[in-house]
């Protein structure tokens, strides 16, 4: 019984907090749907630095996505070559979906950005949803409980790419509706920092997942200013350096995940 309870309870706040972030999530979830379809605008493809390079176009864009592609080799290859991830057994394969849709995420982004279109993007978004809802079960293994993270997993990565999937359907229907991938973008970031602030990490370097946080809001705002930031940089566009702060956030990630050590029961 004891070992039951050892397994299924990360820390003796995990009840309430989990009742807590459901509630809020659930509010949001609401508020959501209750809006009108949301659907993708074309202008989303119209990227400031659209320049070709040895007959490639969007140049820039595209070779940006290869650090995704290195950092997710390398955390596959740490996870089941030279075993170098500090991780929770119970959950190694979430981590393999991590680092598996890290590396998918530079072809399919790459592809994307080859021929920016609804259609390619739809291989741009899946590989992001398997990365995103693994690393959310993973959270939830190490802060909340291995239990919960180990059922949540699949269901999580059904719901991530069918919330791809449903968009793509209406978009080929003329009446898109990016309201439930919205909500797994959204989601996550009101979740995992009420996580990282009011739960107690099962190891140490849990200031990764901070750092992590950080670099993909500021990726988003990146984003957001490309324009602006290819007119006073020249040389390079806020989506390119999207691309390489969010892949710099998962090197962090990896680098933490090697050199943390697990927290004893009674130390948290």
């Amino acid at each position: 019984m004891k070992d039951r309870e050892k397994k299924c309870v990360t820390n003796g706040y995990n009840r309430k907090g989990i009742i807590g972030i459901s509630i809020i999530l659930l509010c949001i979830t609401v508020g959501v749907l209750l809006q009108e379809p949301i659907a993708q605008s074309l202008e989303y493809h119209d990227f400031a630095d659209n320049r070709s390079f040895l007959s490639i176009p969007n140049f820039y864009n595209v070779l940006s996505n290869i650090p995704f592609i290195i950092v997710g080799f390398m955390g596959i290859h740490s996870l089941f070559i030279s075993n170098k991830i500090t991780k929770l057994d119970e959950l190694k394969v979430g981590y393999c979906f991590l680092f598996l849709g890290l590396l998918l995420i530079g072809f399919g982004s790459g592809y994307y950005h080859l021929w920016p279109s609804n259609h390619t993007l739809v291989w741009d978004r899946l590989p992001m949803t398997l990365a995103f809802m693994a690393l959310i079960a993973i959270i939830i293994a190490e802060y909340l409980s291995v239990e919960l993270g180990k059922r949540l997993l699949y269901p999580l990565l059904i719901i991530g790419g069918a919330s791809v999937l449903y968009w793509d359907y209406t978009e080929s229907n003329g009446a898109g509706d990016l309201r439930y991938y919205i909500l797994v973008q959204f989601l996550p970031l009101i979740a995992v920092p009420l996580i990282l602030l009011f739960m107690k990490p099962a190891f140490s370097y849990g200031n990764r997942y901070w750092w992590l946080f950080l670099t993909y809001i500021l990726a988003k705002l990146f984003e957001h200013f490309d324009t602006y930031i290819f007119e006073v940089l020249t040389a390079i566009s806020g989506h390119t350096l999207k691309h390489l702060i969010a892949a710099l956030g998962m090197l962090l990630l990896l680098n933490g995940y090697k050199r943390r050590k697990k927290i004893e029961v009674n130390d948290r």
